[in-house]
């Protein structure tokens, strides 16, 4: 099987359009929040930001499959002391657009720095949006799970009656727990809670996320020769992590110094992978569901 990472200059506004429909297995970005990056990207008021935002994620409705899924990192800024709400303004924009908001994971930074401000705790956390367009959609759960820890031997060692049966909340809350169904066990579900560290390398862009980030995403909603797309591609993370991981990726940046930045890093990794394919664009169509 060849693996493609296609590389586009230009505006995802306009080159998302080349894209066709129902193509794409999952889109993970992180688009320029509200007023952020400005001497990069020119920053975007955050109550101008939903409108900003919609016509790029109506295009990206189209391309998604519907087996598909959206993951967006975004995060709220404070505006005159308090958290703007253009965040969750645009969930509700983008539900009356069509899509269904399935779930919010939060990415907890384990390194965030250190700080004091007269009226808030530092940041340590953002958010990541997953949006679908219907509610049945590829999700490979087994991909992500992780060790049970060292909690599990200790609690499990000697087990009570009261263990050995559903055991219902004494809240009431209707919920309940067998804790037996853990014996044997080695590996568990994730929480939707990402313990990351941020990325210690900026590589020359305002704002790069850990290849950790993308990386845990692509193995829990897509399998290899799945499409990735990133419209706001910066440095070329997503796409180098998706070709590491032998997806397609269409990765899509608007300034030229980013996306020489994105062709450096990706190039070497052909040099080991004679199966993979770099395709350069900044003029040509593309359609992902078509092969050359």
């Amino acid at each position: 099987m060849q693996i493609e990472a296609r590389l586009i200059l230009g505006d995802c506004r306009q080159k998302l359009k080349e894209l066709a429909d129902n193509s794409i297995d999952l889109i993970f970005t992180s688009p320029p929040y509200a007023d952020s990056r400005s001497q990069t990207y020119g920053g975007i008021k955050p109550e101008a930001y939903v409108e900003w935002f919609l016509p790029i994620s109506a295009e990206l409705l189209r391309v998604l499959k519907p087996s598909g899924t959206f993951v967006l990192n975004i995060k709220e800024k404070v505006v005159n002391g308090e958290r703007h709400t253009y965040v969750i303004e645009l969930i509700l924009a983008m539900r009356q657009q069509g899509w269904l908001w399935t779930e919010e994971f939060i990415w907890h930074k384990k390194n965030s720095y250190p700080g004091k401000w007269p009226n808030r705790f530092r940041d340590a956390w953002e958010r990541l949006l997953q949006f679908n367009k219907q509610r049945t959609f590829h999700m490979y759960q087994e991909e992500v799970m992780e060790p049970m820890g060292d909690w599990a031997e200790r609690r499990l060692k000697k087990l009570s009656p009261t263990d050995m049966v559903r055991d219902p909340s004494r809240a009431g809350s209707g919920f309940g727990k067998r804790v037996a169904n853990w014996l044997g066990r080695r590996m568990v579900y994730p929480t939707n809670v990402l313990h990351l560290a941020t990325e210690t390398k900026n590589r020359n862009h305002s704002a790069v996320f850990p290849e950790d980030l993308p990386r845990w995403f692509i193995r829990l909603f897509t399998r290899r020769g799945d499409w990735v797309l990133d419209p706001f591609m910066g440095s070329g993370t997503t796409i180098r992590v998706a070709q590491r991981m032998e997806r397609n990726a269409i990765g899509i940046e608007i300034l030229p110094q980013y996306f020489h930045l994105a062709q450096e890093s990706i190039c070497p990794l052909l040099q080991t992978a004679p199966q993979q394919m770099l395709l350069l664009e900044e003029r040509k169509p593309y359609d992902a569901a078509k092969p050359e």
